[in-house]
Order: structure tokens, then sequence, then C-alpha cells
């Protein structure tokens, strides 16, 4: 068993290796590269397509910077083998100032298409209907949701939501605002799954689930009851602690007593989508992901040297590089922290548990619906 999982480990670092040579040769090609990364080359004491042949050797990049992705022209990260396609913009934050921005094409649906082969057909039919029960607006997210859903033959109800408000209302302290606005959302999402829509899964964050349990409560039903079977969720909220709550007290259970799965994700505008291990109260409902390699990679390193991984079990920030011909990001430090894991037979590759807020920053987010 031990020599499999070491061919497994070892073919999958071959293909990221693979996949960082591949990447070189398409970004800092003068034909497909995009502006930005083809005048970033002229700064670089190293040559990206002679010089990086390996995931290791990404480190002679210097750290990928927050500001480059602030502002415009978001032409800049279009690359010229794809000026011609139509291109979506998605952004992230922008709760103050400039938000970042990234620029997609077809992405978000490989990402998504990629999860969907992951998700347990028994409580994700396939063809069922689903509702997206997280923001709206220039959010990436609410896309891939929907092309989640239509990808596996289903028809996708959202609702109205900004999650900038949510931050704006939190901060001023207008709690009672706070609480009307996610009544609002919380009542379209109601009025969708009592309409006879027949709607099997859905999509929401934490916080949002649990507010949607108790509303139904309030009106003498449950998740199982509406019809629930199938759950996708994401959000720093995601604990052990609440999980086991959510599990017991909202659902009724375990999948086989209540009939209602959840499979937690961990990604960003940035990454993807990162998969976790089954999620089991024999495990105490500890969550572990793992990034979607080769299209994407992520380390635990070391506070104070992000050059360091961390050993196994460790706490560390998460460092993120992602490696799709759509966009190229080298070592970006993540707002987020967690415990370095060890590969999984599913996913051969590190991962990462615990993830929260990164204590160097943590007085400065605000979580809202996350």
């Amino acid at each position: 068993m031990a020599a499999d999982r070491d061919k497994l480990i070892g073919e999958a670092k071959d293909r990221l290796d693979a996949q960082v040579v591949e990447m070189m040769a398409w970004h800092f090609h003068e034909s497909t590269g995009c502006p930005f990364w083809l005048e970033k080359k002229a700064e670089l004491k190293f040559d990206p397509l002679r010089d990086v042949n390996s995931f290791a050797d990404l480190r002679k990049f210097p750290p990928f910077e927050d500001e480059w992705l602030r502002g415009g022209p978001v032409r800049r990260w279009v690359p010229k083998a794809y000026q011609d396609k139509p291109v979506y913009v998605f952004e992230t934050g922008g709760t103050t100032g400039i938000p970042k921005s990234r620029i997609v094409i077809d992405d978000f649906r490989i990402d998504y298409e990629m999860f969907s082969h992951t998700l347990p057909d028994e409580y994700f039919p396939k063809a069922a209907n689903w509702l997206m029960l997280g923001p709206s607006g220039p959010r990436r997210l609410r896309l891939a949701v929907e092309h989640l859903c239509q990808y596996r033959g289903g028809i996708c109800f959202c609702i109205d939501l900004d999650p900038r408000w949510v931050i704006k209302l939190i901060k001023k302290g207008w709690m009672e605002h706070l609480e009307a606005y996610k009544k609002h959302c919380i009542d379209q999402a109601v009025t969708v799954l009592t309409a006879g829509h027949d709607i099997k899964c859905m999509f929401a964050t934490p916080k949002l689930l649990e507010a949607l349990a108790v509303a139904l409560e309030e009106r003498g039903t449950t998740i199982p009851e509406v019809g629930i079977t199938g759950i996708f969720s994401g959000g720093t909220e995601f604990t052990p602690q609440w999980t086991r709550f959510c599990v017991e007290e909202y659902f009724g259970g375990p999948p086989e007593v209540s009939g209602v799965y959840m499979t937690p994700t961990y990604g960003n505008t940035l990454m993807g989508l990162a998969c976790s291990k089954p999620v089991t109260a024999a495990e105490g409902y500890k969550i572990s992901y793992y990034a979607p390699q080769p299209r994407a990679a992520i380390e635990v390193v070391d506070f104070d040297n992000p050059d360091r991984v961390v050993d196994y079990g460790q706490t560390g920030r998460v460092r993120l590089t992602t490696l799709t011909k759509e966009f190229f990001v080298p070592g970006f430090l993540e707002r987020d922290e967690g415990e370095r894991e060890p590969p999984y037979e599913k996913y051969p590759w590190d991962g990462v548990s615990g993830v929260r807020p990164f204590h160097g920053l943590a007085g400065e987010t605000t979580v809202g619906v996350y």
C-alpha cells in the first residue's frame, strides 16, 4: 500500500511539474502570453522559458502582489491567444478601495465540471434543480454554481445578495438592518424552495445555510422535508464544530439517516475550487481540503518565511499558485491560515485543514456572509 501511495504521489508531482513547464511556454511566449506577464518578463532576473522546469522553480518569481490585480486596464491579463474570445471579469473583496479582479473565459466552467465528478449522484441527482443561496453581482460563484447545475442537467434558481452591503452593515454596527437584509435573502430562498420547483441540491455559505434551517423550522419544516438531498457549501465559518451541529441538529443525522449529504469546499476567484475529504463523525468532522492540481496548488508555509513549507500537522499561511492558460499566479499569499495535511488517496498531494482567516490580518477581515 505504501508503494502504491508513493507511486500516486510521484505521478501527481510529475503532472504538476509538466503543467508548470507548459504554462511557462504559454504565458511567456510572445504569441500567447498576456501583456502583464510579457512586460513583467523584462524585469525578472531569469528566463521563465528556460529556467523554470518544475513547480519548485516557481520560487524564482517574486511574491505575487495583491495590488497587481487592483484596477485596470483589465485586458492586460487577457492572453494574446484569447484576445478575440468573450471575456468575463470577476471581482473579489472590494469592501474598501478598488476590488481585485481577474479575467475568465472558461476556467470557471472547467473547474466546476471537474468538481461535478466528485459529487455522489445518490445525493446530487443528475437533472436535479439547484438553489444558489449565495452572492450575486460580479462574483464568480454565482455563474459557476449555475454552470455546475446546468452541466449536471438541471435548472438553477438564484437569489439577489450583495455581500458588500452585508459587510458595510456589520462595520457600521447596524445589526437591525443586517437582520432585515438577511431575512430578505432567506425569504427569497424559502419562496423558491416552497414553490414546487422540485429543487434537490443547493449551494449555501454556512451562515446562510444555518439561517435557512432556522427559517424553515419556524415554518414547521426542515431542510430534508423541503426535498434537499445534496448541499455544496464553503466559507471560513466551516468548522468541525459547526459541521457536527448542522448535521445533527438541522439535517437530523448523517446522510445514511437523514438523506442529506453536505460537502465542504475551499475556493476563491483566483484558485478555483478545492475539494474536501469526506467529512465523517469517525474523524471528528475534520475538514481537509485539496487543491485542483495541476491547475492550482496550495502550500502551507511558514508565517515568517513563505519559501519554507511547514511540516505535516503544523500551522502556516496558505500560499496559492494558479496554473491555467487563462491565469497564472505564482506564490500568492492568501488571507487564510491552516494546518498542512498529507496526501490523500483520491488527492495524492498536500492539503490544508482548519482553514481560517490569517491571524496577521484577522483584525482587518470582516467575514460577512462567508
